[in-house]
C-alpha cells in the first residue's frame, strides 16, 4: 500500500485554464463534489443547454404547478459522463432518497422525488440543474492540476446559486483575486 498524501478538492472550483482544450471543459468552472483517492466527480456549473427545467420535467413525466418558480431555470450540461442523467446541486437540508452533503449548505441530489417537490414548489429554494458530471480516475485530476490546466478556489454558494451562468468562471477568479483575461495559454514551472 503506497502512502498517498491527498488533498481533497471537495466543495472547490476548478476553472479551466486558457490553454483546455477538451470541448466539454474549454471556459469552464466546475464544482467538485467528491475527490478522494479513487477519483473525483464533479458538476460543469457554467455550461447552459437549450433546456429549462420545465422541459426536462415535461420529458421526465412531471406535472408542473403552473406557478412553478424554478420552471424557466436553466439546464447546464454538467459534464460528458452519463449525460441523460440529472443532477441537482441545492441548499436544502432536507434530505432526498439520494442526498449526498457536500459542504454545509450545498447539496447533490439525483433522485426523482426533488424534482418532483420543486414542481409543486416544496422543494429547496435554490437549485441548480445540470444533466451529465465530470469525472476523473485516480490520480487524473491531479495530474491535470499539475499540467496547469485548473486553477482552484473555494467554492462559493452565491457563485455557485446565485451569479448569473455567464459570470460564474469571472466571479470564480474574481475570488482569487485573477483576471482571467491577463492569463496566459503557456505554462511556466519555476
Amino acid at each position: 500500500m503506497k502512502n498517498v498524501n491527498l488533498t481533497s478538492l471537495r466543495n472547490q472550483f476548478l476553472i479551466a485554464m486558457p490553454r483546455m482544450q477538451d470541448p466539454n471543459f474549454v471556459d469552464s468552472v466546475t464544482y467538485i463534489c467528491e475527490h478522494n483517492d479513487q477519483g473525483a466527480m464533479g458538476i460543469v456549473i457554467n455550461k447552459p443547454t437549450d433546456l429549462t427545467l420545465g422541459d426536462v420535467l415535461a420529458q421526465v413525466g412531471i406535472s408542473v404547478d403552473k406557478d412553478t418558480d424554478h420552471q424557466m431555470d436553466s439546464v447546464c450540461a454538467g459534464g460528458p459522463v452519463q449525460f441523460e442523467r440529472g443532477f441537482v446541486l441545492h441548499d436544502s437540508e432536507r434530505r432526498w432518497e439520494s442526498t449526498l452533503q457536500i459542504a454545509p449548505g450545498i447539496n447533490l441530489t439525483t433522485s426523482r422525488d426533488i424534482l418532483q417537490a420543486v414542481a409543486n414548489n416544496q422543494g429547496p429554494e435554490q437549485i441548480f440543474i445540470a444533466l451529465g458530471y465530470a469525472g476523473w480516475g485516480a490520480g487524473q485530476l491531479e495530474n491535470e492540476l499539475k499540467e496547469n490546466a485548473w486553477l482552484t478556489c473555494d467554492a462559493s454558494s452565491d457563485i455557485l446559486f446565485k451569479t448569473p451562468i455567464h459570470l460564474r468562471r469571472k466571479a470564480a477568479a474574481a475570488s482569487l483575486g485573477v483576471d482571467l483575461q491577463l492569463l496566459s495559454s503557456d505554462a511556466g514551472h519555476a
